[in-house]
């Protein structure tokens, strides 16, 4: 039952079908720790769902098992376009911008795709329905991609699917870092495969690589300093001291997932490949600095980067253009400054006072 399942799993275009039971997650007290700590900034969804998240019963009653799927969304070779040079002592230099052509910005890698809840909800249902055809009449099965409250990294390291590396996320030997992870729980009993050991060793590039230090130890990450929460999961302005480390991403952060020498065996994702969006690569900040709600939508329709919704979108790319732009980007974030919106038009005007600062401190002649 097991190999016909894995068999379907591919055939759909998953890249790793593993299996686990659901009893209780391993970790459960360190993730209400680290909840209590307040280290989940405003997510507060995480709170209120803890205990389903404990007790995967509890999200399908009569849960036997679990099935944890990995879909890659490895492209091969990315450009970066990040405007920072990381040393291999870890150290962090910036790069004169004065005379840059044009003033681009990062998106996350998952996120130059068309938005993978939408990409992935086909595949899950049919591979859920093949799962109820296998255990017969009365077998119930649930379906997620990143929507429900299990706690999926423990989940799938049990399953076998990967391990929780240093910077939290989880790491495949087989994908490396780059993947989602779905899960199916279902009522069926299947023998569980092996769970994974961690691999770290010794390695911390993750750590050294973070550039706000939201790492604060090995698998310890407090949110409210992740570039991938200030930029997406914040609702409010992003706290003065932490700007100027976000550099030119304008949605997440891949710095920690990008430092893991286990990307080596990532391989290209076959859902995902005929979904990316190339224009999502290193968009023009200006461009985007200039978008309507009306341009906003449709720009990002069908994409991640719609969640933001336009207030948090253009107040990352003030940010950005605060760290990166020039002179040229002046007139434009004066227009921003005078947005109606008060999140954008207050960091429209912090990123004024940078690059004013840095032309002022530019050797004349």
């Amino acid at each position: 039952m097991k190999a016909a399942i894995r068999q379907r799993a591919r055939e759909l275009g998953f890249e790793d079908c593993r299996f686990t039971t659901a009893a209780p997650p391993g970790h459960t007290a360190q993730f209400q720790s680290w909840l209590e700590a307040g280290q989940h900034g405003e997510m507060a969804y995480l709170a209120r769902n803890a205990h389903k998240r404990a007790e995967p019963e509890q999200v399908l009653a009569g849960a036997r098992s679990v099935i944890s799927l990995a879909v890659s969304y490895a492209e091969g070779e990315a450009v970066s376009g990040q405007r920072s040079v990381v040393g291999e002592g870890g150290e962090r230099s910036s790069l004169n911008t004065e005379h840059w052509p044009l003033t681009t910005g990062v998106v996350a890698r998952y996120a130059r795709f068309a938005d993978y809840h939408d990409v992935l909800a086909s595949p899950l249902k049919q591979l859920a329905e093949t799962v109820n055809q296998s255990g017969g009449p009365g077998t119930r099965s649930l379906w997620y991609v990143d929507t429900g409250p299990l706690l999926e990294r423990d989940l799938a390291q049990r399953a076998g699917l990967g391990f929780a590396g240093k910077h939290t996320n989880l790491i495949s030997r087989r994908l490396g870092n780059w993947f989602f992870l779905a899960e199916i729980i279902t009522t069926l009993e299947l023998e569980p495969d092996t769970a994974e050991k961690n691999r770290c060793g010794s390695c911390t590039r993750c750590i050294t690589a973070c550039p706000t230090q939201a790492i604060t130890a090995p698998f310890l990450l407090d949110a409210r300093r992740c570039i991938s929460y200030l930029t997406i999961e914040l609702k409010g302005a992003i706290p003065v001291e932490l700007r100027p480390a976000i550099g030119n991403r304008i949605y997440g952060c891949d710095d920690c997932l990008a430092a893991c020498p286990w990307n080596k065996f990532a391989q290209e994702g076959r859902i995902m490949r005929g979904n990316a969006r190339a224009d999502l690569a290193q968009p023009d900040l200006l461009e985007l600095l200039a978008l309507d709600d009306t341009g906003f939508k449709q720009r990002f329709a069908g994409t991640p980067i719609l969640r933001t919704k336009r207030r948090g979108l253009l107040r990352n790319v003030c940010v950005a253009l605060g760290n990166v732009g020039n002179a040229m980007s002046l007139p434009h974030l004066e227009r921003a400054a005078a947005d109606p919106e008060p999140l954008i038009a207050e960091h429209a005007r912090w990123a004024i006072g940078q690059i004013t600062a840095r032309h002022d401190e530019a050797p004349k002649g």
